[in-house]
């Protein structure tokens, strides 16, 4: 069953039925018919429909970022903020996608060919609760584009803003049958991998649900994008304004409330600035006061569910106990809904499950290190490899220590984020593939060859 239960209030407000196998099936056929006429409409035509939809959901910003705080408790300000986020993608792709589907002439011993980017079908995408709106934004707008149709499940506990989606399109010019909102079941989803007119599946989730879709698409032979779990370093080497670089880490690990996979959620300090760093940390988490996530003025917001928020305090228990230090928060508020006070952790060791596990959640772990080598150390020392940060007053040494870690993406004296044209991803056990900016469009791509 899909529902909407306010995290702030643990009340149910609306269900919505999860769809018959028969509705599946309807769905897949409808997908595949779409696709073969809107992969003939003109780019040009596709483009103008694009721009459309990122000026929609621009214009129904307010309605539609209630509808996310309600759903899964963001702040009222950053759901706005993650509206102007899908904006900037929709946009992105309508003003350069004709470009990035250009055909690519090649040279070749004994001739010329040329390199045809052309659409492939229908695909198959998987949302998380997470961000409703910018994780569907980042899948569907490059495919739209291209002239891949759409079949979109989203989390079970964002039936609303999945709807309201299918709405935004609608208004927008997309055709019924070129994007399709399923409820559908996991076991409903394993069978339509199996479907041939499926040619793809991405998923943005855990690392158990990508293992297991990645698994079903092998088995059927699709091609599949992840997007899975992070514990992003934030390396800080050393720092000419120590209270700025701690106003960066507390935004950036505290943004959604923690609940973002590419968020530095293991902070890697060097010892003659740890314990300075340290104090600061922990009195900015300290300072976080639960609201409602309506209210402007909010600054701690519930996790998704009460689920969730039991979760996160478990880990933080289960580390202290088996030896590191909280020095604050890292338990759940005694007022209705899901709020956790933040957390900072230290004096975490590689035997303890916090190292190795991602706290999908409003706890920073700090780490210290009495070189670069060690730094370094510390940041590859994870299955994950999502994104991450290096921090110092001399640029070209943030950029030498940040060659050196093992993952997707690597920000210089600045917040991991996402912006719409530059690719996102990781490697590791956090994901296979590229979303958003010039790769963005080429994964569920037929770069198809033809010798001249």
């Amino acid at each position: 069953m899909y529902k909407v239960t306010n995290p702030a209030t643990g009340t149910v407000i609306e269900e919505f039925p999860t769809a018959t196998d028969v509705q599946i099936a309807e769905a897949i056929e409808q997908a595949h018919r779409g696709y073969l006429s809107w992969k003939e409409t003109p780019v040009e035509t596709r483009a103008k429909i694009v721009q459309r939809v990122a000026e929609v959901f621009k214009e129904r910003t307010d309605e539609l970022a209630a509808i996310i705080t309600q759903e899964m408790g963001k702040r009222i300000e950053e759901s706005k903020g993650e509206l102007g986020t899908v904006f900037e993608i929709f946009s992105y792709y309508a003003q350069n996608g004709q470009t990035l589907m250009a055909d690519e002439p090649l040279e070749i011993q004994g001739g010329n060919a040329v390199i045809q980017k052309r659409p492939v079908g229908v695909i198959l995408g998987i949302m998380p609760w997470n961000y409703p709106y910018y994780q569907v934004a980042r899948f569907v707008a490059p495919n739209l584009m291209l002239g891949n149709t759409i079949l979109l499940k989203h989390a079970s506990n964002c039936p609303k803003s999945a709807a309201a989606i299918v709405s935004v399109l609608r208004e927008a010019g997309v055709p019924e049958d070129a994007y399709i909102n399923i409820y559908a079941s996991n076991q409903q989803i394993a069978s339509a991998l199996a479907d041939k007119r499926i040619q793809g599946v991405s998923l943005t989730g855990s690392e158990r649900a990508g293992s297991a879709v990645a698994a079903e698409a092998g088995r059927n032979l699709k091609k599949v994008v992840l997007e899975l779990g992070g514990s992003d370093p934030m390396v800080i080497l050393d720092s000419d304004d120590l209270d700025k670089t701690v106003n960066i880490a507390v935004a950036s690990r505290m943004g959604n409330m923690g609940q973002a996979c590419n968020a530095p959620k293991r902070m890697i300090v060097m010892a003659d600035i740890y314990d300075e760093f340290v104090e600061k940390l922990t009195e900015k988490m300290a300072a976080f006061a639960p609201g409602d996530p309506s209210d402007p003025s909010t600054t701690l917001a519930p996790l998704s569910s009460v689920s969730a928020a039991d979760e996160v305090v478990r880990q933080i228990e289960e580390a202290v106990e088996q030896g590191a230090t909280l020095r604050t928060g890292g338990y759940r508020i005694d007022r209705p809904g899901a709020y956790v006070q933040p957390a900072v952790l230290t004096d975490v060791t590689s035997e303890m499950a916090a190292y190795h596990e991602e706290v999908f959640g409003p706890a920073a772990i700090v780490f210290r290190a009495s070189s670069e080598e060690e730094a370094v150390e510390l940041a590859n020392d994870t299955e994950f490899g999502l994104g991450s940060g290096v921090f110092s007053a001399d640029p070209e040494r943030a950029r030498r220590v940040g060659d050196q870690i093992e993952a997707g993406m690597v920000y210089i004296n600045q917040a991991g984020g996402s912006q719409a044209d530059l690719p996102f991803g990781g490697i590791k056990r956090s994901g296979v593939g590229r979303e958003l900016g010039p790769l963005g469009m080429d994964e569920f791509m037929n770069k198809k060859v033809v010798r001249l």
